[in-house]
C-alpha cells in the first residue's frame, strides 16, 4: 500500500467491475487518494470510480503532493465527511 492511490475495493465488489474499471488495479491502493479529497460524500457511490480512474490516467508527482496537503485541509476541517 502507498501514501496515495485509489482505495481498495471490497472483493465482492471488485469481481464485478466491468472492463474500463479494472485499470483500478493497475496502481498500488493508498490511504488517501484523489477522490477522498475531491468528492468525498459530494458524490453517489457509483461516481467514485471515475474520480480513482482520473487519478491513473493524470498521475503526477504533483498531483500527489496536492492530494497529500488536501488531505490535511479536508481531516482537519471535517469537509464532506461520511
Amino acid at each position: 500500500m502507498s501514501v496515495v492511490g485509489p482505495r481498495p475495493e471490497p472483493p465482492y465488489l471488485a469481481e464485478k467491475y466491468e472492463s474500463w474499471q479494472r485499470k483500478h488495479f493497475d496502481v498500488m491502493p493508498g490511504i488517501t487518494g484523489w477522490r477522498q479529497v475531491h468528492s468525498r460524500s459530494d458524490e453517489p457511490m457509483h461516481l467514485h470510480i471515475e474520480d480513482d480512474l482520473y487519478y491513473i490516467q493524470n498521475y503526477a508527482i504533483w498531483l500527489d503532493l496536492q492530494i497529500i496537503s488536501r488531505t490535511i485541509w479536508v481531516v482537519l476541517t471535517g469537509k464532506g465527511s461520511f
